[in-house]
């Protein structure tokens, strides 16, 4: 980054750090094939800042100059142009602190098999993985709202106040948040590799072969302790 670049940035008192943080999830999503070339997008919310990544851009390939930074005004300060979905992770960043979240990352993915299940309108749920149950419950699918509208939040804001932390949008891929962008980018990836064995099992091997009661219960009872953590 040039030099000019670094002083703009100390006087608006943007983070280096953080728009690094944006850029390492970006080019991970893009690694691990969790996105296509311009679908998705990731964001970090810190001090009030918004640092998002830019409409119709590769995540590989991204630059710091390229993330869009957004102040509390919903103004681009920083950048390149901010991606259409600004309005989805700001109401994302909105919902959980209304409900007592510590969120500071949201990720919106297209990975492929979330992305089905989103197209299916098919919930990922399952009473065969403790890893699920304890960590997720379920994947919840939302209803459709259109792209670049605050209606996929509308949609979403439900499941996101009740405490789950990744959803899917109905016929539009996922959406997940965290403490940071690293967490949400986790919750992700963990979710597309779940919903991959779900999907294989129930759907291909034609059925699962669910713990009995009693387990199932202590580990969404797990997931209830943890979810107690999150929300208020």
């Amino acid at each position: 980054m040039s030099e000019n670049y670094m002083e703009k940035m100390k006087e608006l008192g943007i983070s280096e750090e953080v728009v690094n943080q944006v850029l390492a999830v970006a080019k991970r999503m893009d690694d691990k094939g969790l996105v296509n070339s311009f679908a998705g997008n990731i964001s970090a919310k810190v001090d009030g800042k918004i640092y998002i990544t830019p409409t119709g851009q590769n995540k590989g390939l991204l630059t710091p100059e390229k993330i869009a930074v957004v102040n509390q005004d919903g103004e681009r300060i920083f950048g390149m142009k901010e991606t259409s979905e600004i309005i989805m992770h700001s109401m994302a960043y909105d919902i959980c602190e209304e409900n007592g979240w510590d969120v500071g990352g949201v990720v919106h993915s297209h990975s492929k098999v979330l992305t089905a299940f989103s197209m299916a309108g098919l919930d990922v749920e399952t009473t065969a993985l403790p890893e699920m149950m304890g960590n997720f419950h379920k994947i919840p699918c939302a209803p459709y709202g259109a792209p670049g509208t605050k209606f996929i939040m509308t949609m979403a804001e439900p499941y996101f106040a009740e405490g789950y932390r990744i959803v899917l949008l109905g016929n539009h891929g996922s959406l997940a948040v965290g403490r940071t962008v690293e967490e949400a980018m986790n919750v992700v990836e963990a979710c597309e590799s779940i919903a991959e064995q779900i999907l294989i099992t129930k759907y291909i091997l034609g059925g699962e072969a669910s713990l009995d009661v009693d387990e199932i219960a202590r580990f969404f009872d797990i997931y209830k302790e943890n979810r107690l953590g999150r929300v208020k």
